[in-house]
Parts: C-alpha cells; structure tokens; sequence
C-alpha cells in the first residue's frame, strides 16, 4: 500500500474505482429506460439521477456515523436484481408505483439492519470463504461475455474484440509486474486507457454519445411523478433488497479480506442502514435500488491501496458526473472488450480472496468440504444457467437466479444442519451484535 497520497492520486485512484465499476452501474437505467420506451431526455435524466445518487450512496457509507455507514471501503451501485421487478411494476401501474415501493422497501431495510446483524452467527469461516469465492466465479462469465464484445453485439466473439481484451488484460499484468508505487496502482486505469486508445485506432471507438449529451443536469426529486404505493409493489421490492443484503454482506466480508481486517456484526448492520438510506434516496430521485458492489473488491486486492479516501473521491467523482451529463457519456465510449480485460483480473482476484479465506478452513472435515463444495457449485450454476428456475414462482426465481444468493443460502443451511458447534475454529465474526 502506498504510504501517503496527495490529493492528485486520491482523485486519480478514485477515478479508476468509477471506471471499473461505470458499466455495471449505468446499464440497469439503459435496460429499465429501453423497455419502458423512454424517450431520450428521460433517459438522458434516468442515467444522471442514478450517477448522482451511487456517488451520494457511496459517500454516506464510507464516511459512517454512529448508525450509519461501516466505514469501509466499499462503492454501491445499483443492483441488478431489481430491473426485472422495476419494469413489471411500471409497466402494469406506472413509475410512481415503482419508485414508492423502492423508498418504502428502504425504509425496511434500514429498519431491518439491526435484526438482519442478529443472524452474522451463522457466517463462520467456512460459509464466509465460499460466499466470496462464489462472488468472483459468478462475475467471470460477465467479464468473459464483455471481453467476447458483449451479449448481443453484432461483433461478439470478433477477433479484434478479443484482441483488444488480450491487450488490456497484458497491459495490466505488466504495468502491475514491472511497476512499483503509484503508477503500480493505477494499472487497472492504464490498461483501460492503452485498450481504448487501441480500440479508437481500429476506429471502434464512438463519441456520439458525448455530442449529442447535455452540458449539466440536476436531480429533481419526483421527477416522474409524486410516488404511489401498492402493497405487492413493496412486498416485491422488499423480497429484492433481501436479495442484496444478502449479497452485500458477502461483499463487505470480502473487502475485510482484501483490507486485512476483521469485518464486526456492528460495521455491516450500519453499512446495511446506508444502503437502506442510499435506496430511499434512490427512490426520491427516481433511480434505483442500491447494493455493494462487488467489482471494486478487486481492484481493492490488486492495487493494495485500502483507503477510504479513494472511495470518497470515487463517490465525489460519480455525483459530478451526474450533474454532467457530457461528462458522463465520456466515460461510455470505453469498449466492452476493453472493460472485459480488466474485469478478468479484478474478478478473479475476488475467487482468489475467497479460496484465501476457505485456505484457514479445516477442508478435511466433511462437513467444511460439502459446505464449500455445494455451496459454490450451486452458486456458480445459478449464474451461468438462471434459466433453469424460470418455470419457478416470481420471488423464487428471484432468490435462486442469482448465484450470489442461491449459493450464500446454500452455504448458511448447509453449516447449519452438516456443522456441530465449533470450539476450534474463531468464527470471523464477534459474536454478540452491536446493534446502535
């Protein structure tokens, strides 16, 4: 870890976190604007609003307060699992009924955080390394569908899209091995800019975007309406942010791998309060559901650099990109083959984490090693094939089609009815709850 950072590395370390993090956070307002037939400054409006509030959300939880925040450094963005409960609400009421069902289910997640933090017990060693390791192997097949071009791109699986991939992902492995200080820490951010200048040569590189984006936007609370509320709407919402608790928890655990140190019951239960605060805000700004992202867990392990700092500056970053929309729209002409590359690394450093932490497990036992062995390969089945729950109920498929979840349940019933209680073993959790 570098030793003292001047404010000019600060923001560029930060910049990078955005960057690494920009297309997982920018393409649900893409998907959820495109099916309900936005129109361009809808759109334009929708991508601003939920840069602007992922830039306040992460700042809220890295800062902390004595109920809010766990004061690590950890980036929240909008989760996935919402964009298919999103558009089903809207698209049979209307956005007003989607965003108060997105403030209300917040509020319970803020509620909720201090019982939530009750249940840590139940994520000893065993359970936490497999959660984590589940965490990097599901992502890969994203990184993987990047690097091809992306999912539905006319040139997927193109040579040059694999090129320029291979190309970054060298960069990287090169400016990270044959480099030392700051320069070793930004080697993420060099291979995206050394793989866009290479993609701008083979004139892939598109800056309409840019052109045609507005010069400044500011968020307006209700922008689509004053919110409406209808109980299978919150319910639904609710089932969601459980959803993403559960997958923030592993990510917080695994930033305490990659920061080197012991994540308390009390920092996740005010972590979780933050996102619950970050999805009220969502909801009053008309963007979206938010969670830990676990993208970031890996530049974190690669770079060695572990100051809250940087995720501060990455959060300032965001809410200045959401008020510019120009600005913004910059940082979209990234290919995906390029962003693919250094997802390879990232992801995978994650997997590492988590095969690190499962290292201190005592695997001879049986039931650690059917813990671990079931629970990734459930969780690493649901998110290479979540087709095989569509002819489920809707919250079902909502739980199991994401491998973070499926497989972090598996793990936490499996330690419960396989593990007797453990004298050994230090759980990595304390295990009396703070709750404030």
């Amino acid at each position: 870890m570098l030793n003292k950072l001047s404010k000019q590395k600060v923001v560029t370390l930060g910049l990078q976190h955005v960057l690494a993090m920009y297309a997982g956070a920018v393409i649900v307002p893409l998907i959820v604007g495109g099916a309900l037939k936005l129109n361009s400054t809808q759109m334009a409006y929708l991508i601003a609003a939920d840069l602007f509030t992922c830039g306040i959300a992460t700042i809220l939880q890295v800062m902390g307060t004595k109920y809010f925040g766990s004061r690590l450094p950890v980036i929240l963005g909008c989760t996935f699992t919402a964009v298919g409960p999103i558009i089903a609400i809207a698209s049979t009421s209307n956005l007003a009924t989607a965003y108060g069902a997105i403030i209300l289910s917040g509020l319970f997640v803020v509620l909720a955080a201090p019982l939530y933090g009750k249940l840590l017990r139940f994520f000893p060693t065993v359970v936490t390394g497999s959660v984590v390791t589940i965490i990097g192997l599901s992502l890969i097949p994203v990184a993987m569908n990047n690097a091809a071009g992306g999912q539905g791109d006319p040139s997927f699986g193109q040579i040059h899209n694999l090129l320029l991939a291979l190309g970054t992902l060298v960069v990287i492995l090169l400016v990270n091995r044959l480099t030392t200080g700051f320069l070793r820490s930004i080697s993420v951010l060099v291979g995206l800019v050394a793989g866009t200048a290479a993609g701008y040569a083979m004139g892939i590189v598109n800056f309409s975007a840019v052109n045609s984006a507005s010069v400044i936007s500011v968020a307006q609370p209700f922008y689509f309406g004053i919110p409406q509320f209808s109980l299978m709407a919150v319910i639904t919402m609710i089932i969601v942010n459980i959803v993403s608790m559960v997958e923030s928890t592993g990510v917080y655990f695994a930033v305490g791998k990659a920061t080197d140190q012991q994540v308390q019951p009390k920092q996740i239960v005010g972590g979780l309060r933050s996102e619950g605060l970050a999805i009220m805000l969502g909801g009053v700004f008309n963007a979206f559901p938010y969670t830990a992202f676990s993208q970031n867990v890996g530049l974190i392990s690669l770079t060695k650099v572990k100051s809250r700092d940087v995720i501060f500056a990455a959060g300032g970053i965001m809410v200045i990109l959401g008020l510019l929309p120009k600005l913004a729209a910059l940082t979209t002409v990234i290919p995906n083959a390029v962003l693919g590359g250094a997802m390879i690394v990232m992801f995978g450093s994650v997997a590492a984490s988590g095969i690190s932490i499962l290292s201190e497990v005592d695997l001879r036992k049986d039931s650690n090693l059917l813990i671990a062995a079931c629970s990734i390969a459930v969780g690493l089945g649901s998110a290479t094939l979540p087709g095989m729950f569509d002819q489920l109920p809707d919250f079902a498929k909502m739980l199991l089609q994401n491998g973070i979840v499926s497989g972090s349940l598996t793990a936490i019933v499996l330690n419960i009815v396989l593990s007797s209680r453990k004298t050994s073993e230090a759980p990595v959790t304390a295990p009396k709850v703070e709750a404030s």
